[in-house]
């Protein structure tokens, strides 16, 4: 039994209608980005039950809890768990019906699948189990909106109330949440909601269809030839209790039409019509791909019906409890999940293929940003050894170093060797670089004709060492430059982020050369 959902943005949902609570694992999420929970609480609230007299008159308030994933209001990489908590569950309706086969159900499929099942609401098969979605869907929505992606649903029809098709841009979706049908024609929501009384008042339910538009998805989406991104809308919207249908764009209608009447033609402008439903060959062509699915009428009804019981006996059954007349205005919400869902799926999917496909002006962008990157980190090391020689000249000390510049060589070396980089190259480099910190140091500027000793190479170094220069007795303590020294450094780096933090090890590097110094010799506390 599959209860995840997804590739690379994937849900795992878990609970039952009766049982203590239900939620959902959220996986793929990358590191970052803003969740506002109280977005999810919308979502939430509007599938809940007792919103009106037209659906269940169960009271859950449905309020969620973040159990992990999620810090400060962003999303750290890790796994998302969200859980509600049932509240108003009562299974006392269902006791007399617990060896008993509620026809339109799953009870029947459900028992002879595992031998056993929940009989309290219908377990996992209650339309409950569409918390978790919401849940997924939730945060799915967030992370499109970002990406200026729309998803939004509306009941076209409800019994035998229709509004028939009606362009995109003529629908409005203010309406649709002014009243509890969630239809965008005010006059029409008026007539679903007496077919859904009339319903209720009989004992009976009725069913409708359901529209998703999904706005602002880029061209190329979906995958050929089993992985469509409508096979995957479709996989979604029918994993759904109750979706016994599902259309993409014009959908049955193209059975009627001719070739010349389906074919969207296409222009300087773009597509002149939308029959294929914004997807073509199972990829999106970057129009509004819109989804109809038809669901059926709540099987809990209060008229007698005829079944039978596990063990083969004719029963007669009525069923009472608390129950939707129509499932078509909460399922909105949970159809709008499935779909963004889907969407942020193929939208991660398609990122990894455009990675692998970088052009050649992809490529020098790439490294032009990485070069901008290093003459940013040099501006920042140059600002370093400028506070670096102001202090040194307070204190009366002396610029060169050779001891440690022969240590700090020798550190890049292997540093080098461990990124797999040219160790020469890297030491050549590290020279310039102490090089242009002494005359930065000298000068409190990278000014040129500065006479100062300079970095040749480490056996030149080691040539050298033993001859530095004497550093007068007034110099500080050895515990007075350090702490000079770390506050200057710190004083330089507010203000940048933990990323620039951890590419830049510049920095670091002066903090760790004062740290590490021989202290059994004072002067050797200069660093570069």
């Amino acid at each position: 039994m599959s209860n995840i959902f997804g590739d690379n943005f994937t849900i795992s949902t878990w609970g039952e209608s009766h049982g203590k609570a239900l939620g959902a694992v959220i996986d793929g999420v990358k590191p970052g980005i803003d969740i506002n929970i109280e977005a999810i609480r919308d979502e939430l609230k509007r599938r809940r039950p007792g919103q009106s007299e037209i659906v269940t008159s169960r009271m859950e308030p449905d309020d969620c809890e973040i159990l992990s994933g999620i810090i400060d209001g962003k999303s750290t990489g890790m796994p998302i768990c969200i859980i509600v908590w049932n509240k108003d569950a009562d299974s006392s309706k269902y006791e007399e019906l617990k060896d008993v086969f509620r026809p339109g159900h799953a009870d029947f499929s459900y028992y002879y699948k595992y031998g056993i099942r929940d009989h309290r609401g219908g377990g996992r098969s209650s339309g409950r189990e569409t918390v978790a979605r919401v849940i997924g869907g939730g945060i799915a929505k967030i992370i499109l909106k970002q990406k200026g992606i729309k998803v939004r649903g509306f009941v076209r029809s409800i019994g035998s109330v229709d509004i028939g098709d009606m362009p995109v841009d003529k629908i409005n979706f203010e309406e649709r949440e002014n009243n509890p049908v969630r239809c965008p024609d005010k006059k029409k929501a008026n007539d679903m909601i007496k077919q859904i009384v009339a319903a209720k008042h009989d004992g009976d339910s009725v069913g409708g269809v359901v529209c998703i538009v999904i706005s602002g998805v880029p061209k190329g989406l979906g995958d050929p030839v089993f992985d469509k991104i409508d096979a995957n809308i479709g996989k979604a919207m029918f994993s759904i209790g109750s979706v016994k249908g599902v259309e993409v764009g014009a959908g049955f209608r193209v059975a009627g039409m001719k070739g010349s009447e389906n074919n969207d033609q296409i222009g300087v402008d773009g597509f002149m019509s939308n029959n294929s439903g914004g997807i073509l060959g199972g990829i999106s062509t970057g129009q509004d791909i819109v989804i109809k699915i038809a669901v059926k009428p709540t099987p809990s009804i209060s008229r007698t019906q005829k079944t039978i019981d596990k063990h083969g006996k004719e029963r007669e059954i009525k069923i009472e409890g608390r129950h939707d007349p129509c499932i078509c205005p909460r399922i909105v919400p949970v159809a709008e999940s499935m779909a963004a869902i889907v969407i942020v799926d193929a939208i991660l999917k398609q990122d990894e293929l455009s990675e692998k496909r970088l052009s050649k002006e992809d490529i020098r962008y790439g490294i032009d940003r990485v070069d901008n990157e290093i003459l940013t980190l040099l501006g920042r090391r140059y600002s370093l050894a400028r506070l670096m020689g102001e202090y040194k000249k307070k204190y009366n000390l002396s610029i060169d170093d050779l001891r440690r510049e022969k240590e700090l060589l020798l550190r890049k070396r292997e540093l080098a060797r461990d990124y797999g980089l040219d160790g020469e190259f890297v030491e050549k480099l590290f020279i310039s670089l102490i090089n242009e910190s002494k005359k930065i140091q000298r000068n409190g500027d990278s000014g040129e004709n500065i006479h100062i000793q300079e970095t040749k190479t480490n056996s030149d170094i080691s040539e050298s060492i033993g001859s530095e220069d004497k550093i007068q007795n007034d110099e500080p303590t050895d515990e007075k430059i350090d702490r000079t020294v770390e506050k200057s450094v710190d004083e330089s780096l507010e203000g940048r982020d933990d990323s620039q933090k951890d590419d830049s090890q510049e920095s670091d590097d002066v903090k760790e050369q004062v740290n590490s110094a021989d202290i059994d010799n004072p002067k050797d506390k200069d660093v570069m």
